[in-house]
This record gives C-alpha cells, structure tokens and sequence, in this order.
C-alpha cells in the first residue's frame, strides 16, 4: 500500500510477526534497486527503542540496573516484558522463528545500505501502563496473574493464536490470551498505536525530509495507519501534539488516590483510640498489625525463596511503608535481596531462558528479586487490609 504524504511516498508493508514470507518481502523490497540508488531513503519499523534494543542488541538484559528498576517500581513492567519473551520463546520453540525476524530484517537491510531506521512504535512501558489504566483493578489482577501464568506455560500456541498473530500484532495476542474482555485492552494495544505510528511517520517525514519511505508494520496495523495517514484531522494540523498525549500516563482517580492516605489515617486513628480507652488495648492493637502485615509480608517474601535475612526486613518493614503510601514494602525487601544476593553476569545472560520455567524463575538471581518485591508487595497490600479489619473488630468489640 504506497500513500502520499507531505510530499512524500509512503510504502506500508503488513507482515505476519510469525511469517518466513514477510521476511522475504521485506528483503525483495529493499533490493530492488536499480544502479546505486536504493529503492528507499528511510525505513521505519514497529518498535520503539526499548523493543529495538531487545531485538538488535541481546546483552541488554545485562546492564539492567536492578537497583533502578525496584526504586522506580518498574518491576511490573519489566514483568510483563519478560512475559512477552516467554511468549515468543514459546513460538520460536514451535515454528522455528523468532517473531519480529521481518523487524529485524528491515534493520539489517537498512543498516548495509546506510538507511536511516525509524522507530515509530510508542514505549513498551508506557503502551502496558495505558493499557492497565483503562482495566478495573479486578480485571487488572487477572491480567497480571494470567501474564505469570503464561510466562511458565510450556503448551504449544494454540492454531487460533497463530492466526491471530498473522493478521494482528504480537502485543495483542500475547496480553488479549489473559483478558476477560479484549475490547478494554484494543483501544491502547491497537487503536493508539495506529495513531502514535502515523503521527511518528509525519513527525520524521516533515523534520528530516525524507521522499521515500518503507514503513514494515504488523497486518494488524495497516488499515488502521492508513486511515490516520489520510485523513485531514487530527494529524495533519499537529504530531507532536499527538504524540505527547498518546505518551501520557492517566493518573490513578482521585478515590485510588485519596484510599491508601484514608486507610491510614483509619489505622492511626484506631490505634489512638485503643490507646485512650487502655495502654493494654493500644499494644495489642500494634502487635496484631505488626503480625499480620508484616508476617503476610514476611510470607510473599519466603514463598519467592528470599535471603533469611529479606524475610526478617519483610517482616519489620511491612508494617511501616504500609503507614506511608509513598514507599512499599516490596522496594524495602527488593533492595535488601539485592544486597544479600547480587545478581552474576551468568544470572543476567540466562535470565531470557530462565524466564520460562517455574524452577528458572526461583533459581536466576535477577528473576527472583522481581519475585520478592512481588510478593512481598502482595502480602503486605493482603495483610494491609485483613490486619485493619481486625483492629477494628477488636475496638468495637472492646467497647
């Protein structure tokens, strides 16, 4: 499909993430030349850095700063990421292809030609937060437990998938296999990412000049582009405008907000209560808190096989970063794991592999910090709220 765009041509190739076919395509479009002269002067591809450094470079994963990663609560999407990998692991263990070799053909080709490669895909991190913002917190959970899930199947993908991937987009089919609903994840999955590509592909045309691109994008995403590209509104008058709001978080809603300060200002308060009537209730009320949040804590952490001495810091830390909505419990245990137990350069070069197994996960060092700030996480929100109700319970029953 060739399109004319700000006075230039536009080539969008759809592929199939799992197809030897598209990697031919991609190569007999970009030696088709006739002389010297390439048949294109860019060539933009669906990833954004992060997902471009993944693919053309597979020693990332061992400059990861994990310290990074627990103090800026990235864990998650680092998570989820590693979900994706098993995933594809998974296709390439059963077809014998790495999806996104049409990606990384497009790469290749341009480099030797001395082509610029433009990543028009938005972020990984900030496609899965969009994509979490527009779940409920239920819908949310299931997500991310199907997500581990899957990260330990060892099933072959089923004949449907397969299919999927060849008409659709790799992200879709991996997220959509745990949802309840696909159509809350379509609209950040699909829908944005057409209009992010588009508003990329007019951002890099009008500032670099480029007269002939090839943009190699999933089938999924064709339409979807082209309809962006042509229509009138609301590319053409501002992309970057476009691009900045499709890069934006939502923020949580005021009552996700306002809940963890509410809940503790109820804690604090029943304590003070408990403390007035007796110094004995007081006490007791404190002791039931530190034991249960901070022993569910203590759990989640043992459960992920932490260091002795990360269970005892789960158990004494629990109970305060649940007091203070700005520091949790997993970024205190996560960081102590850390430094009881550093990860190797061996633990980083294996952690793609180990990523699929259940046993990978509690053996790699690196995998099993994103365990304990996980889990330890878990079991303090868990012991957050069983520990509250219980210190209610017994107030009104002292009464």
């Amino acid at each position: 499909m060739t399109l004319s765009l700000a006075g230039a041509e536009v080539h969008l190739l759809g592929t199939a993430h799992v197809s030897r076919a598209s990697v031919a395509q991609v190569r007999a479009l970009l030696t088709d030349a006739s002389g010297d002269t390439p048949p294109f002067d860019a060539v933009a591809v669906e990833l954004c850095p992060s997902r471009f450094e993944s693919l053309t470079d597979p020693d990332r994963l061992n400059r990861m700063d994990l310290f990074a990663v627990v103090r800026e609560q990235r864990v998650y999407v680092v998570a989820a990421s590693l979900a994706l990998a098993a995933y594809q692991q998974r296709l390439a263990d059963q077809f014998g292809i790495e999806p996104g070799a049409e990606q990384r053909a497009a790469i290749q080709l341009a480099h030797e030609r001395g082509l610029p490669v433009l990543l028009v895909d938005r972020d990984i991190g900030v496609t899965l937060r969009r994509a979490a913002a527009n779940l409920g917190w239920w819908k949310r959970l299931n997500l991310f437990t199907g997500l581990l899930a899957g990260m330990l199947s060892r099933e072959s993908v089923s004949e449907e998938e397969i299919e999927r991937l060849k008409q659709g987009d790799v992200l879709e089919t991996t997220f959509a296999e745990f949802a309840q609903d696909r159509a809350d994840l379509y609209a950040p999955l699909i829908t944005e990412r057409d209009r992010y590509m588009a508003a990329r592909l007019r951002q890099e045309i009008e500032a670099q000049g480029h007269q002939r691109v090839l943009a190699v994008l999933g089938a999924g995403h064709l339409q979807g582009v082209a309809d962006q590209l042509t229509a009138a509104q609301p590319l053409a008058s501002d992309p970057a405008a476009t691009i900045a709001a499709l890069d934006a978080v939502p923020p949580p809603s005021r009552f996700w907000r306002a809940l963890p300060w509410v809940v503790v200002a109820v804690i604090l308060g029943v304590f003070a209560y408990g403390f007035t009537r007796s110094p004995e209730l007081g006490w007791n009320l404190v002791w039931d808190w530190v034991l249960i949040n901070g022993g569910l804590s203590a759990l989640g952490a043992a459960i992920a096989a932490a260091h002795p001495l990360t269970i005892l810091v789960a158990f004494a830390a629990a109970p305060l970063t649940s007091l203070n909505p700005t520091i949790g419990a997993g970024m205190v245990t996560g960081a102590a794991e850390l430094m009881l137990r550093r990860p190797s350069v061996g633990d980083f070069g294996a952690l793609r592999e180990d990523a699929t197994t259940v046993r990978g996960w509690w053996r790699n060092r690196v995998s099993r910090v994103l365990l304990v700030f996980i889990l330890a996480s878990l079991g303090s929100a868990i012991g957050t709220y069983v520990a509250g109700f219980r210190i209610v319970g017994r107030v009104m029953g002292a009464q």
